[in-house]
């Protein structure tokens, strides 16, 4: 009798765990996370999270994103070198200033 009533609570404690699933993500992802996950992996050329982030959402809604993440982060850095953005962008391209 004890037996049953220790496998009975057993599936209940089973049901009351809230563990993750390692294989299941099944949290969605908004277009500018996975712009900068995406534009991370390929600073760090790792092309298993650049597939990942690829996946979260459609390929217009990255490009989307990663031009959003380009044009923020060329503005931050002209204001940090207090340059224009046109001389930042150029510059971070290796190319001759305008």
């Amino acid at each position: 009798m004890f037996g049953k009533v220790r496998q009975s609570w057993g599936r209940v404690l089973d049901a009351w765990r809230t563990e993750p699933n390692a294989d299941q993500d099944t949290r969605t992802h908004n277009l500018f996370e996975a712009a900068a996950a995406y534009v991370s992996a390929c600073a760090e050329d790792d092309q298993e999270r650049i597939d990942e982030a690829a996946g979260w959402v459609s390929p217009e809604a990255l490009s989307f994103g990663v031009n959003e993440l380009a044009c923020r982060a060329v503005i931050a850095l002209a204001r940090e070198r207090d340059e224009s953005p046109r001389t930042v962008a150029r510059s971070l391209l290796g190319l001759p200033a305008a």
